[in-house]
């Protein structure tokens, strides 16, 4: 059993960049994928949020590049948002001042004269959201001739976001020998065949099953109506919830950009420090809210599933589904950011009546009930709808409870029956 970073083939420099970034023992997607990266293979890994995908990528992809001459990039990693993107720079340039390596970040929202500045100056490694790469391709400001290694973080998103033309753009321009590194949450079937075009006898390193979610995070489902749901957020931030302890962050999902505005609206009425994250505020606001966010500038954080995987924030106590996702795999990232590096969280998803049938789904997908649970002490509606403890996570009929058809299917009382 692998209990040092050291046994996994990596040299001193990077193990220096490793105690920098404070790892003390890695990770079983790490443990996994490194020694396969460093040995030259193609790699496909998928592994719960918060793993650590983002180390186990960039430390052997920096191992496999070192002493590289020209001007570069030598390795890309391509990621869906500039999120995300930030993120794995943040993890590399630690690494870099180890090593003496150069890494470059260029994506949307940032000014373009700097990136070309910094691409001029050359660089080992090139971390790139899809379109501003093809942008700067296009107009001749960076070369892909020499890229050794190619990256393609949280794939899933990517096809997900419709980025996969834009993948195979940059993937043509590649050497034609070149080592393939896929990461991501899940490795859906949509992506398989992708996956079997895109890459040479790869290496499979998987953590998790789709749907796993982790065990650290204590899941809470809490039904309300639609009407109730903002009083119901407010007093759980005042009492502190399940853990019975103010939380100190809580980040907060919504369906849609004006939900994330007009809760955050509601939150600031009720003196709560709050920013938001949406596809519509500036690049430089979005960050500028992460951060005040990861300082504790700011106890809640409101965002759309556009922005659940570029949020990577140590000791998140709460994570709140204000609105049930329509995407069972957007469940798991959202409740995957708190509950991270062993340290227990809770996560809340508000189920109003007309979100029965997308509840159903994140049950049969994680294969698992989530339980009840109501907060103490509040005064909740009669329309609500509460499950039973003895539902199934039998894949759901789609018509089920739409319209009056939900009259006589086991619904009563204000409570579901065994059909659901």
């Amino acid at each position: 059993m692998t209990t040092s970073f050291a046994e996994l083939g990596l040299n001193e420099q990077i193990l220096a960049g490793v105690d920098a970034l404070g790892f003390s023992v890695p990770t079983p997607v790490q443990a996994g994928a490194i020694p396969e990266v460093l040995a030259g293979r193609d790699v496909v890994a998928s592994a719960q949020t918060g793993t650590g995908k983002t180390a186990a990528f960039a430390l052997p992809t920096l191992q496999r590049i070192a002493g590289k001459s020209g001007r570069g990039p030598h390795a890309l990693v391509v990621t869906p948002t500039r999120e995300l993107a930030a993120q794995i720079d943040d993890v590399v340039k630690v690494v870099c001042q180890k090593t003496g390596q150069r890494a470059v970040i260029v994506m949307g929202g940032a000014k373009f004269d700097k990136q070309i500045s910094a691409l001029e100056k050359g660089c080992d490694l090139l971390v790139a959201t899809p379109g501003r790469l093809l942008d700067l391709m296009e107009h001749n400001h960076v070369s892909l001739a020499g890229v050794e290694v190619l990256v393609l973080d949280e794939a899933d998103r990517m096809l997900d976001m419709g980025f996969w033309p834009s993948v195979r753009r940059i993937m043509h321009a590649l050497p034609e020998q070149h080592q393939t590194l896929l990461f991501s949450a899940t490795i859906p079937p949509s992506i398989k065949s992708t996956i079997d075009a895109m890459l040479h006898e790869p290496a499979v390193v998987e953590i998790s099953r789709v749907g796993e979610t982790a065990d650290t995070v204590e899941e809470h489902l809490c039904p309300v109506t639609q009407a109730q749901k903002s009083e119901l957020l407010r007093a759980l931030l005042d009492t502190g919830g399940a853990s019975g302890q103010r939380p100190e962050r809580v980040l907060v999902f919504c369906r849609t950009k004006h939900r994330v505005d007009d809760v955050s609206a509601m939150l600031k009425n009720a003196q709560v420090k709050v920013d938001v994250m949406h596809a519509d505020r500036p690049q430089q606001a979005r960050a500028r809210a992460l951060e005040r966010f990861r300082e504790g500038k700011v106890q809640v954080l409101v965002a759309t599933d556009v922005m659940s995987r570029g949020i990577d924030v140590a000791d998140v106590d709460a994570v709140v589904n204000f609105d049930v996702p329509m995407d069972p795999e957007d469940y798991v990232h959202r409740i995957g950011r708190t509950g991270r590096a062993g340290a227990t969280g809770h996560a809340y998803t508000f189920v109003a009546p007309d979100e029965i049938s997308p509840l159903r789904e994140i049950e049969y997908f994680t294969k698992k009930l989530i339980p009840v649970w109501d907060l103490p002490g509040f005064s909740y509606d009669a329309g609500r709808i509460v499950p039973q403890e003895g539902r199934s996570t039998k894949k759901p009929s789609r018509t089920m409870f739409s319209g009056s058809r939900a009259r006589g299917r086991g619904i009563s009382g204000g409570r579901y029956g065994r059909h659901y």
